[in-house]
């Protein structure tokens, strides 16, 4: 069976950035011309680096000579270096060390589970400000290293690890403000409650696609272990009672909440669900991407006239909170705003009166029609006047006189009447 070289990190820039591929620089600040490799160096041609280099599924597995990294890419800040072969941090550093301006780090897809990764090597990841090891497979204990090492770390990805539980530090990093952790098998609020020991520092964090089942902090404690916490992202988690959603309240600098697909909210409708958040949520400015705006006042307003004819005991905590500020309201009234489709009126002809049911959607023209047999008269010689039964003493009758007007264009009600004479010669 034959086995596939690996590449090496430098074959791969000198190749997709050479003169022939990529011939061009891209402008002030953005790339470095080379001219000439350094002494010794195998790279003879000439490079045109991007600041922010993009590798990903180049199948690199090693760094390659370190000196031509460093000639060629000192001045690049972020590297992707997703789905490639990168199996070993020893090679990983090599690249990364040569790097002096990189601040982000892509390694999304490398199988890193077996890598072991000691202190020392960690440091040469010291610079990194966002680092991002989704699908590695990284244990917890080599993230700790990493972490013990990287003092200016502000944003870690740890998705799609099939994390079930988290292995507690006995340091925390407060540099860290953005944790995305989605997409493991995280179900216990319990392995949660260790990221905010080690994480104090966190404003941002983002737990979509975990299974987690309820929140059992109390709120002095949530306060406690998250007090910088502005946006929790809990999409298609499995919370099941309103006493979890309650329980953000707790955090004391919470702004915004992402809950769609949680259970608890299927059987609402869109307008229940996010205005019964909105209510129960008196600090957030935005639920589900959406700022709320304008929408306070009438939400807490909707939770006090939903909740109202609840026994007390069902009665959750806001609703007296709200209560204490807006009163007890009434429910509102249901009023049709549907245009009236038919009306009862009378037809007035000579000595006659007749009741009529007659549909509004229809034309003077087709009304004169239905009328030939009661006043019998042809349409041609029929005239039509409409009176408003609260408006004739004011306004007195109106001539129905176009044939192709609406009869609903006359606001005509239960009651009205409509006088039938024949034309004059």
């Amino acid at each position: 069976m034959s086995v596939t070289r690996g590449r090496s990190f430098v074959e791969v820039i000198c190749e997709k950035y050479s003169p022939e591929n990529f011939p061009y620089r891209r402008g002030m600040g953005i790339g470095i011309h080379i001219a000439f490799g350094p002494q010794g160096s195998p790279v003879k041609a000439r490079l045109n680096l991007p600041a922010i280099l993009v590798l990903d599924g180049c199948g690199i597995n090693t760094a390659g000579e370190e000196t031509d990294i460093a000639a060629f890419c000192s001045h690049v800040c972020e590297l992707d270096l997703s789905n490639n072969n990168l199996q070993d941090w020893y090679e990983i550093s090599k690249i990364v060390s040569n790097l002096a301006n990189l601040t982000f780090l892509n390694l999304t897809s490398n199988s890193l589970t077996e890598a072991r990764l000691d202190s020392k090597c960690a440091a040469s990841f010291s610079r990194i400000q966002r680092l991002v090891l989704n699908n590695t497979k990284v244990s917890w204990e080599t993230i700790h290293t990493f972490l013990q090492e990287l003092p200016r770390l502000e944003e870690l990805f740890l998705c799609l690890n099939d994390y079930r539980t988290v292995l507690l530090s006995p340091c925390s990093y407060p540099s860290l403000r953005l944790l995305h952790i989605t997409d493991n098998n995280l179900t216990d609020w319990a392995e949660l409650h260790k990221l905010g020991q080690m994480f104090p520092g966190l404003d941002t964090l983002i737990l979509a696609n975990n299974p987690l089942t309820s929140i059992v902090d109390s709120q002095e404690t949530l306060a406690r272990l998250f007090p910088n916490l502005r946006s929790i992202n809990l999409h298609n988690s499995g919370l099941s009672s309103w006493d979890d959603i309650d329980k953000l309240k707790a955090f004391p600098k919470l702004e915004e909440v992402r809950l769609l697909g949680i259970a608890l909210l299927q059987n609402y409708s869109e307008e229940e669900r996010r205005k019964l958040v909105i209510a129960r949520l008196p600090s957030i400015i935005l639920l589900n991407g959406s700022k709320v705006a304008g929408e306070r006042i009438d939400a807490e307003r909707f939770l006090i006239r939903y909740y109202i004819k609840q026994p007390d005991d069902d009665l959750p905590e806001r609703y007296h909170e709200l209560v204490a500020q807006y009163g007890v309201l009434e429910p509102l009234a249901v009023v049709d705003l549907r245009p009236q489709s038919r009306a009862k009126i009378e037809v007035h002809f000579e000595d006659k009166v007749e009741v009529m049911n007659i549909r509004l959607d229809q034309t003077v023209g087709d009304l004169k029609k239905r009328l030939r047999t009661v006043v019998q008269l042809s349409t041609n010689n029929m005239r039509l006047y409409y009176i408003d039964q609260d408006m004739v003493n004011t306004f007195g009758p109106e001539e129905m006189r176009y044939s192709m007007r609406a009869l609903h264009s006359f606001s005509i009600r239960d009651g009205d009447e409509i006088h039938v004479e024949p034309k004059t010669k």
